[in-house]
This record gives C-alpha cells, sequence and structure tokens, in this order.
C-alpha cells in the first residue's frame, strides 16, 4: 500500500519503521522542516529515536498535499491536542473511502469526543479505525515482539488494517469496540501519572498494583457506561496497556508523575520529559465524562487536584487510602 504517517515523534518513527519493512511505500509528514531535514540527512529520529535506523525507501515532507496525494492509507500519528487541526488541514487531500488509523491516544477537552470522532468530523469521507495496545516506540523500533489490537465499525476494515501492520514482531488483532479501544488508551495515561507520583512519594509496588488493579476498574466502569464492552477493559487496549504505561520505563507519563511526586508541577515535569504527556491533557475531560456519566473515578479526581488544584500529591495518596469502606465489586453478594 501507499501509507502516508501524519507525525514524525517516536511513535509516529517507529510505525513508519514496520511499515516500509512490510513492504509498503511510506511518506512522512512533519509539520517542522528542521526534523523533515534531520531524517533525510540521517534516516532516524536523532533525539526521539536515535539507533532506530529508517530504510531507505522512506520519503520525508513537510507539504501536506505531496504527502496524502494518491495514498491508499494515512496513519494519524501526532499527539492528541494536534489531531483536529491535523485532521482539518490533511481532509482535502483524503479521497473517499481512504482509510484512516489512529494511533494517537486521548480525548478532545474542549468537547469531550473521541479521537476517530474529531477525525469522522473533519473528514467525513474517510473511514477510520484506531490502533493501541502495548506498544513502547523504542521497542516496536527495535523490532520487539508486540501485541496490539484494531478497531473499526467494520470488519473488513478492521482485517485490512490488520493486514497491512502485522509482522513477524508485531502481532495484531481485530475488534469492533472503538469506543473501548480509545477509552483505555486515554484514560490509562491518567493513571499512569498517578502510578508515577507514587514513584515519586517513596511508595512501593503494592501502591502501584492497587493504583493499576483500582484504575483499570474505574476506566471500566466508565467505559461500559459510554459504550464499551468490559472484555475490552480486560484486554490490549485495556489492561495491557495500563501495566506497561504504568510500570516501563519507557513512559513518559509514568516519568512525568514520578517528578511530580517529587515536587515538581506538571508544567515543569513535562520540560523535563521534553515530549507532550498526554495523560496531563485527557485529565481534565476524564474528568468531566465521569461527571457526565455519573460514575465515580477518585484517582482520575486526585490526579486532576494535583495538576490543577496545587493539591499535595501526599495528601491524595492519604485521601485515597482513607477512603470510606466499600465492597470491591458491587455485583457480588453474600448467600446470608
Amino acid at each position: 500500500m501507499k501509507i502516508c504517517v501524519l507525525g514524525a515523534g517516536s511513535w509516529g518513527i517507529a510505525l513508519t519503521k514496520l511499515l516500509a519493512l512490510n513492504n509498503h511505500e511510506v511518506t512522512v509528514w512533519s509539520i517542522d522542516p528542521e526534523e523533515i531535514s534531520m531524517l533525510k540527512e540521517f534516516h532516524q529520529h536523532m533525539t526521539k529515536l536515535p539507533g532506530v535506523m529508517l530504510p531507505g525507501t522512506v520519503e520525508y515532507t513537510t507539504d501536506m498535499e505531496i504527502a496524502l496525494t494518491d495514498k491508499d492509507m494515512a496513519v494519524m500519528a501526532v499527539p492528541s491536542p494536534f489531531v483536529r487541526n491535523t485532521a482539518k488541514s490533511a481532509a482535502p487531500y483524503i479521497k473517499q473511502d481512504e482509510i484512516i488509523v489512529n494511533v494517537a491516544k486521548g480525548i478532545e477537552e474542549e468537547t469531550l469526543m473521541r479521537l476517530s470522532e474529531v477525525i469522522s468530523e473533519e473528514i467525513p469521507q474517510a473511514r477510520v479505525a484506531v490502533l493501541s495496545g502495548p506498544s513502547h516506540a523504542e521497542e516496536v523500533g527495535k523490532e520487539l515482539p508486540t501485541t496490539v489490537v484494531v478497531g473499526a465499525a467494520d470488519k473488513g476494515l478492521a482485517k485490512t488494517v490488520q493486514d497491512t501492520f502485522m509482522s513477524d514482531f508485531f502481532r495484531v488483532y481485530t475488534s469492533p469496540d472503538m469506543i473501548g479501544i480509545e477509552l483505555g488508551g486515554a484514560i490509562k495515561n491518567v493513571i499512569a501519572l498517578a502510578a508515577g507520583i507514587a514513584d515519586g512519594l517513596g511508595c512501593g509496588d503494592n501502591t502501584k498494583a492497587a493504583l493499576i488493579t483500582r484504575g483499570i476498574h474505574e476506566i471500566t466502569a466508565l467505559g461500559v457506561a459510554m459504550g464499551g464492552k468490559p472484555e475490552t477493559f480486560a484486554g490490549l487496549s485495556g489492561t495491557g496497556d495500563l501495566i506497561v504505561t504504568c510500570a516501563s520505563q519507557h513512559s513518559r507519563n509514568r516519568k512525568a508523575g514520578f517528578l511530580m511526586g517529587q515536587g515538581k508541577t506538571y508544567q515543569e515535569a513535562m520540560d523535563e520529559v521534553k515530549m507532550v504527556v498526554e495523560g496531563v491533557y485527557s485529565a481534565k475531560a476524564a474528568l468531566a465524562l465521569s461527571n457526565k456519566y455519573d460514575v465515580e473515578m477518585p484517582i482520575v479526581e486526585h490526579v486532576n487536584k494535583i495538576l490543577f488544584d496545587d493539591y499535595s500529591a501526599k495528601d491524595a495518596l492519604h485521601d485515597l487510602i482513607t477512603r470510606d469502606r466499600k465492597k470491591e465489586a458491587s455485583t457480588l453478594t453474600w448467600n446470608n
């Protein structure tokens, strides 16, 4: 296939290598001329994914029209806050029924729309799928075994995307549950901030396990209320992605949380991470959705307090531990 990757961050570059190794014709677009010049000269991203060499067949451009003309598929790999503007710019060059695969993770703060909904609104002629799961760019770039899931409303579309991305180190499953896949991918970043904050406070594995477990409980409760399926949140884009984002050395959300746990503001943490920390942008939207659907999400609530209300991370952790006594699962009952 002829594929355009919109966005030259670490994930876009890792997927560019994967798709090129799968013998697709790949063109990378970036809004940054210096980034494109670097990629043309060195065939790698020297700052965001150093050491991951791209095949010589890959093309690079800052011209959106050149990037998208006569393509079969576009991969939306820009950070979530830039998805709408990128989609708006791309729309004139997308053919009827062209496939767009969104790999960004987030919720639009102003509208509370999922990113696939944002893309469909701006590019109504496209067929939109989503790809998500536990997949750090650093490891995909090194061709380490990775497993993800692609979601699409149409079974044939999901199968086409599966065939496009599948390789001997990148396994792709299919699913019809776009709602569940996107919510899992977005809100896990907020929980990963909490896990990093706990690490920064000096907490141990018990605390992280608790945050991961109760975090997936919060994500599932909201996702089901919004129409997602419980099986999705137990799968790759739910539990799988949450585990890797909360625990990995590669996770920018966990790292930013760690810095905040040590006393830095979220802006200072993002400046030190030097990459977009998606959880910061998704936190307000996740809290707004929890209020809209009347779903209790105490971890998300307290992350918002730390981020935006100057609330002490230590006090937030104490609040969570000392909440009112509850049953673990409201659906389980005693016989007597």
